[in-house]
């Protein structure tokens, strides 16, 4: 059997007597084997000590990992990139990409503003930005500028200042010799656009736990933002609410598409390609009403996967998370759609495309359309690629501006408005047995 016909794996139809045992086994691909489950897994417990190594000894022990994990011996001074090398990035940055990045940002910082509520006034509550925000820059397979413009920007339209954003990437696997132990010139470039100084070249759960504590060089933030491999969002979840606040859990990233006869099956299997290039755990999953186009975009499938540089990598994620599912009927396709909770959900469907976004409660984000691939939302459109995967949409929403404010109620009466309220409120005091409460209000009405 060829490589690429080992793809015939992932056609599952109900004409198929093994149907129900493949549709089935697609909930499995919804949670990766090898995803840390509890905090007394062998991978939770060593994210675990990670952290509190890292909480007791500081740069020492994030200098020990880095070492360990990503075969650089980093100093405590080399890990903050210098303001030369991120102004000599910008410079030498190639000028039709700085033009195109330029455009990005301006249709994120536009997008983000309209949608922010910040600036919405009532006198019982006020907003806030948080002080201080870390972002977590995926980098040592390929680089993610992107990434800092889909995190950093929300965050300075909420208010923070971009002095106050610490950048954390880990040093660059596999670089040239001449880049050995840095991050990719073009995301430091996209920091110095942004006016981001604050950039480590540090990874993994050790870059979590430095942005945790204040034992090191690297700052303690507030919330901690953006996607990252299976170390890093465990870590982020054991420090989650007692240190910092987090976005979500981000990642393995994913795609579910809808598709009907409508569809343009090399348009549908060159989307499925898009998320299978990431590799490890990326789901690219196809449901459909018809047979026919089920079997039309797994032959474009295995004709285009052997075209890409990622070949072998984009065809084991295929196989492993992958699957293109033909069903009964349209509305079996949207009640998979909502079950599954996708990070990203296109809908390619002609002209019925909107009428079934519309029917669809649970995504992360969604592409409706033939002409609206996910990696417009990747770069260009405007709301962050930064969401929720793994079912999680369906309880967390994308990244957007409003995840870096914080709202602080506020309560002020006078005497004539207390008075109106005070046997009320003893009443209701009283009946819970907290008398102090109770006589805070009283002691107001008798002078």
């Amino acid at each position: 059997m060829s490589l690429s016909d080992e793809l015939d794996k992932i056609l599952i139809l109900r004409s198929q007597p093994d149907f129900d045992v493949k549709f089935a086994r697609l909930n499995e691909k919804k949670a990766p084997a090898g995803r840390f489950a509890g905090y007394d897994s062998e991978g939770s417990r060593q994210v675990l000590k990670i952290i509190r190594k890292v909480a007791e000894n500081g740069d020492d022990a994030v200098r020990n990992y880095t070492k360990r994990f990503d075969g650089e011996d980093l100093t405590p001074d080399k890990f903050r990139v210098a303001k030369g090398d991120l102004e000599k990035a910008h410079r030498e940055i190639d000028p039709d990409l700085l033009r195109s990045i330029r455009k990005a940002v301006e249709n994120v910082r536009k997008y983000q503003s309209e949608i922010f509520i910040g600036n919405r006034k009532h006198s019982g509550i006020t907003y806030t930005p948080i002080k201080r925000v870390g972002i977590c820059v995926p980098g040592a397979a390929a680089p993610m500028p992107s990434t800092v413009i889909m995190t950093a920007v929300p965050a300075i339209v909420a208010g923070v200042e971009p002095q106050d954003i610490v950048v954390v990437s880990p040093p660059r696997y596999k670089p040239s010799a001449k880049e050995k132990g840095t991050i990719h010139p073009v995301t430091l470039a996209v920091c110095h656009e942004l006016k981001i100084e604050n950039v480590y070249r540090i990874g993994g759960a050790q870059a979590i736990a430095a942005l945790t504590c204040s034992k090191g060089i690297i700052p303690k933030v507030d919330k901690i933002v953006g996607p990252g491999n299976l170390w890093v969002q465990t870590a982020k979840k054991m420090v989650a609410q007692d240190y910092v606040g987090i976005d979500s859990i981000m990642g393995p990233s994913e795609v579910f598409i809808i598709a009907n006869a409508k569809a343009k099956p090399a348009w549908v299997a060159a989307d499925m390609l898009s998320q299978a290039e990431h590799g490890e755990y990326s789901k690219s999953i196809v449901t459909t009403d018809s047979e026919t186009i089920a079997r039309q975009i797994l032959l474009e499938l295995k004709r285009q996967v052997g075209k890409l540089p990622r070949a072998n990598q984009a065809q084991k994620s295929l196989l492993e998370f992958g699957a293109i599912v033909a069903l009964n009927s349209m509305t079996e396709v949207i009640d998979f759609a909502n079950e599954f909770a996708a990070e990203h959900l296109e809908v390619q469907c002609g002209d019925e495309s909107r009428s079934i976004a519309e029917q669809i409660h649970n995504a992360g984000a969604i592409f409706i359309g033939e002409y609206t691939p996910v990696a417009v939302g990747d770069y260009w459109a405007g709301p962050s690629h930064t969401l929720p995967t793994e079912m999680r949409a369906k309880f967390s929403s994308a990244l957007t501006s409003n995840d870096f404010i914080k709202s602080i109620s506020v309560v002020e009466y006078d005497a004539k408005k207390l008075a109106e309220s005070a046997e009320d409120i003893i009443r209701l005091a009283e009946a819970e047995g907290l008398d102090a409460h109770a006589k805070s209000i009283r002691i107001r009405q008798q002078g």
